[in-house]
């Protein structure tokens, strides 16, 4: 069973910095595009980032562009999100995703396999 799954959420202050891991588990995604994606409560999912399967190009929506880096490490089959001057509209639950569409594609129809997520909550 292909499984990814996420950790290192919890709960911050604003300024604060968090990372995110992913770890698939069932196969390798080291030819996939993984991204994540959040949803705060009451809000559709978004993008936030997208890292193609060689780890050189990486994608960030522009709430985050600057604040969050997205890295992988295909070694380790591995995948982390770096978060840095969270702020409280961080807050949402976080997912890590896999797909074989190109590291711009944001939509969550791009990705074929998700994780359960994991809860970041950002106090002010």
């Amino acid at each position: 069973q292909v499984q990814l799954v996420e950790s290192g959420g919890g709960l911050v202050q604003a300024g604060d910095s968090l990372r995110l891991s992913c770890a698939p588990s069932g196969r390798t995604f080291n030819s996939y595009t993984m991204g994540w994606f959040r949803q705060a409560p009451g809000k559709e999912r978004e993008f936030v980032a997208a890292i193609n399967w060689s780890g050189a190009n990486s994608y960030y929506a522009d709430s985050v562009k600057g604040r969050f880096t997205i890295s992988r490490d295909n070694a380790k089959n591995t995948v982390s999100l770096q978060m840095a001057s969270l702020k409280p509209e961080d807050t949402a639950v976080y997912y890590c995703a896999a797909g074989l569409r190109s590291v711009a594609a944001t939509r969550s129809i791009d990705y074929n396999y998700w994780g359960q997520g994991t809860q970041v909550t950002v106090s002010s």
